[in-house]
């Protein structure tokens, strides 16, 4: 059963907003993310391009959400109106979506659905809103996105966004707009550029950083203003999008500008970017945000980083679980990533938890990886068993999932079964000594299919979302949609073993 709106949380969030921005404008458009409030509104991404579109001269936005429910069961979701006006989305001339990972286009999906605005770009005509799509996606593979979207800003967009929208605005044939938006570099238009990418935006650094507009106790980050320390990595981690391949590398902020932004009143400061351990001044940034008062959450933390200046001011700062990656369970499959974490770096974290009075330590990794085997994982539960003696441990656990633009493209998913099988030794293996939890691996797969796909899997998504949206309605329309390209090689291990 569809939901109906909440219109007192709305109003109860709108009223608990501190810094939204007020504006009418001859061009309001739609702003929407495909999760809901709490989510949209921890993100920077979306955050951002927010203030870009309603910083612009003529132009102005309004926000819109999956709702809170949708993400459980896609079939509750109600229909799709905008916090500002309470207006559906439907009534916009645009509908701007940012999308940040592949199983969010779902929402998308459902969001289009309830609005009644046809989810297939082909099907819609100049009677609906003009659907344009942006978002950390589109670093990666927004192809499966194409299916949906008129156009999508790749990359860095809250300088290109307002272009877009102009030239969008000023064309009013919709096949004009079309050729219009595919002249203009960064933009991809699927009807005519088809399966071809063009490459992503980067601004300028003079733009740096990003910084969040609004902050809220509805987020899942509460009332933290959000702020970038730097943008890119410097490092070359075969698995990651952001490495220093991309757009560039590393673009560090300076400290004086990051403080600089930090709004008196916040008591919360949330420092975001893909490697914020890697700012050559980060320990004196986070130990000025501390002396001030203020409790400060990062987005990243390297275990080669962390030292005897950098956990104290972590901890006045108000961290009480120093967490960081170890990624690969063993020093074979890290050298394999192209990790710089080593067994002595992940040992000094155990002990800079324990001598500066954390509660515990915190370690992410990926399991499923290519060549694992048993050996790697009895070689994790060996060695985390070894750092639990020196401090409490707890182990977040990823299946890996290959991603487009990376050296690890195209690497196969291990199997549902066989992460699992994996998992379970490695809990077996530590049970009674460290906390271990696991995202879906189920999930997981859904998401590498997606990931490593085109716009033929984002169209088999669009039926799994309208089935329910449940990992039975994808295995479904993901197999069906093999047994529709015979010609096409099956992905080795991605559906045979789910």
């Amino acid at each position: 059963m569809r939901a109906v709106l909440d219109r007192e949380l709305v109003r109860r969030r709108l009223t608990d907003e501190v810094g939204a921005l007020r504006k009418q404008a001859p061009l309001t458009v739609a702003l929407a993310y495909p999760s809901p409030y709490g989510a949209a509104m921890s993100s920077l991404g979306f955050q951002r391009i927010y203030r870009s579109i309603m910083e612009a001269d003529g132009m102005a936005c309004e926000r819109v959400f999956l709702d809170d429910a949708a993400e459980r069961d896609l079939s509750t979701q109600g229909r799709p109106v905008t916090y500002e006006s309470l207006r559906g989305i439907d009534e916009y001339p645009i509908v701007a979506f940012s999308v940040a990972y592949e199983i969010e286009l779902a929402g998308l999906v459902a969001m289009l659905d309830a609005a009644n605005v046809p989810a297939l770009r082909e099907e819609r005509d100049a009677r609906h809103p003009f659907v344009l799509g942006g978002g950390p996606l589109t670093f990666s593979n927004p192809l499966p996105l194409g299916a949906f979207c008129d156009a999508i800003v790749m990359g860095e967009a809250e300088e290109l966004v307002v272009q877009v929208l102009r030239t969008i605005d000023d064309t009013p044939d919709r096949d004009a707009r079309l050729e219009a938006l595919a002249r203009i570099p960064h933009v991809f238009v699927p009807s005519i550029h088809g399966g071809i990418l063009p490459e992503v935006a980067k601004v300028p650094s003079e733009l740096l950083p990003a910084w969040a507009a609004i902050r809220t106790p509805h987020a899942v980050l509460s009332d933290m203003f959000l702020v970038e320390t730097e943008r890119g990595c410097s490092r070359s981690c075969k698995y990651c999008v952001m490495r220093r391949s991309t757009n560039g590398g590393m673009r560090l902020v300076p400290m004086e500008t990051i403080l600089g932004l930090v709004p008196a009143d916040a008591k919360r400061v949330g420092l975001v970017g893909a490697a914020v351990s890697d700012h050559p001044r980060i320990a004196q940034i986070v130990s000025t945000l501390a002396a001030q008062g203020r409790e400060v959450g990062l987005s990243s933390m390297r275990p080669d980083r962390l030292n005897d200046e950098f956990v104290p001011a972590l901890k006045k700062a108000g961290t009480r679980t120093l967490t960081t990656a170890m990624d690969g369970p063993s020093e074979r499959l890290r050298d394999m990533l192209e990790r710089r974490a080593r067994p002595k770096h992940l040992e000094r974290c155990a002990d800079l938890a324990r001598k500066h009075g954390m509660d515990r330590l915190k370690l992410y990794l990926m399991i499923g990886l290519p060549s694992e085997t048993d050996a790697d994982i009895d070689e994790c539960v060996a060695f985390v068993t070894e750092l639990s003696k020196i401090a409490p441990i707890a182990l977040g656990i990823a299946p890996f999932c290959a991603k487009r633009n990376t050296p690890l493209d195209g690497e196969p998913f291990a199997g549902v079964d066989v992460v699992h099988d994996r998992l379970d030794r490695l809990k077996r293996g530590l049970r009674g000594r460290v906390e271990v939890r696991s995202t879906s691996a189920k999930w997981a797969w859904v998401e590498y299919v997606l990931a490593q796909g085109a716009e033929a899997e984002g169209r088999a998504l669009c039926e799994a979302a309208r089935a329910g949206g449940t990992f039975a309605a994808f295995k479904r329309a993901f197999e069906k949609l093999e047994t529709q390209r015979p010609d096409r090689p099956r992905r080795a291990l991605a559906i045979a073993r789910v």
